[in-house]
């Protein structure tokens, strides 16, 4: 009772937070809902009995793929009223395409059934006594599933190709580009020399700048006052 009750709270939050990432106008805050998201789907983890995959998911995503989203988001300079410019002409297309995924979850819920013995199944912890769900969970991606494991890990990589080619923005010709090769020789930085004994800066090419004068002090005028018979009135 309790479990089940644990369970409808985590996806109910875990629900209403994925719908306010997509939702919110605020980017920081679509992260932030994110990693609500994280937590509430490892619990949901820990209750399935999966804890390697729940302490995965908040050591990986929450730990690191999550924060790393924040800070891009949060240094990143967005200009929100040009991205919302092209929102009514490309807003048809947008719903044809929903439409068309919409037609498609359909389609996938219509024939999709419950698998014979899934209700023997959904409670086991581990698919022995004597294998772990860390074991069973390496036999299942490495062995069984290699080919398409070693798949989704070439669309992840092509997706991050593509996200760098749309993100890298056209700089002007006059702009500063970083050249390793010269940074670590530094060529034009450093100048060695081997200068003869005794040898004064002129033989080496060194002019240095003459010293400004010094300020010549001002003259000081003194007011003669008359005083008669060297006394003090």
């Amino acid at each position: 009772m309790i479990a089940a009750l644990a369970f409808y709270v985590f996806a109910a939050i875990l629900i209403a937070s994925a719908v306010m990432v997509v939702t919110s106008r605020n980017p920081v805050h679509s992260v932030l809902f994110l990693i609500l998201a994280f937590f509430n789907a490892a619990a949901l983890f820990l209750i399935a009995g999966a804890e390697f995959l729940a302490m995965i998911l908040v050591i990986v995503y929450v730990g690191a793929v999550a924060v790393l989203f924040l800070f891009i988001v949060m240094m990143l300079d967005i200009d929100f009223s040009r991205m919302r410019e092209g929102l009514q002409r490309y807003a048809p297309i947008g719903a044809v395409i929903g439409g068309i995924l919409f037609l498609e979850l359909l389609f996938v819920f219509g024939s999709w059934q419950f698998a014979p013995d899934a209700a023997t199944l959904r409670l086991n912890a581990t698919p022995g006594p004597e294998v772990t769900n860390t074991e069973a969970l390496g036999q299942l991606i490495y062995t069984d599933y290699i080919y398409l494991f070693q798949v989704a890990g070439l669309i992840l990589l092509v997706a991050m190709i593509g996200a760098i080619v749309l993100t890298l923005r056209d700089k002007p010709a006059n702009s500063k580009r970083q050249d390793i090769g010269v940074q670590v020789a530094r060529a034009e930085a450093v100048k060695l020399a081997n200068p003869p004994s005794r040898a004064g800066l002129g033989q080496l090419g060194i002019i240095r700048r003459p010293l400004p004068e010094a300020p010549k002090p001002k003259a000081v005028g003194h007011d003669h006052h008359d005083h008669h018979g060297g006394g003090h009135h």
